[in-house]
C-alpha cells in the first residue's frame, strides 16, 4: 500500500506539513509529482470539473498548466482536524496572450489513514490583474522559505 506521510490524524505541525508539500508539488507543474499523492479512487470538485481517480486528475493538471502559464502557488492553513485540512490559497497565472490572473480560494481535504488525499473540494475566484499588480515572484518552482506567504501578502 503506498503511503504520503505524515498521516493523520494531524496536529498544526503535520498539517502544516502536508500543506507545504502539496504547494511545493503544486508548484512543480509537474502532474507526475502531484498526483501520487491522491488516492487512486481520489474525488475532486474544482470549479466545473469533477475529475475522479488518480487518470483524470492527471488529465486535468495537464489542461489547467497549459492554459496557466508562469503559474505561481501559495497555500496557507486554515483549520483541521482528524484526518481533515482546510486551506486558503493565492495564485498567479498569465494565458497565451498575456493577461495576468490572481484566483484566489478555499480547499477542503481528507486523508485516509496512509496520508493520500480522498477528498478535494476547491472554490476559486479569479481577478485579471496587470503585471504591475503581480505580488508572488520567485524563480518557477518552489517557493523560497523567505518569501512571503498569503497573510504576510495582506491576501
Amino acid at each position: 500500500m503506498e503511503t504520503k506521510p505524515p498521516y493523520p490524524p494531524f496536529t498544526a505541525e503535520t498539517a502544516a506539513q502536508k500543506v507545504r508539500m502539496a504547494e511545493d508539488a503544486w508548484n512543480s507543474r509537474d502532474p507526475s509529482r502531484v498526483v501520487p499523492v491522491y488516492s487512486e479512487d481520489t474525488r475532486w470538485r474544482n470549479r466545473a470539473e469533477f475529475p475522479v481517480g488518480r487518470e483524470e486528475v492527471h488529465q486535468f493538471l495537464e489542461r489547467k498548466w497549459a492554459r496557466e502559464l508562469d503559474y505561481r502557488l501559495i497555500k496557507e492553513l486554515w483549520a483541521f482536524t482528524g484526518d481533515r485540512i482546510a486551506v486558503r490559497f493565492a495564485y498567479e497565472s498569465r494565458d497565451a496572450s498575456g493577461q495576468w490572473t490572481r484566483s484566489y480560494g478555499n480547499e477542503n481535504w481528507a486523508f485516509n489513514a496512509h496520508g493520500l488525499m480522498l477528498r478535494r473540494y476547491a472554490s476559486i475566484n479569479d481577478l485579471p490583474i496587470t503585471e504591475a499588480e503581480r505580488m508572488f515572484f520567485w524563480p518557477l518552482g518552489r517557493r523560497p522559505d523567505d518569501h512571503p506567504g498569503l497573510s504576510d501578502l495582506g491576501l
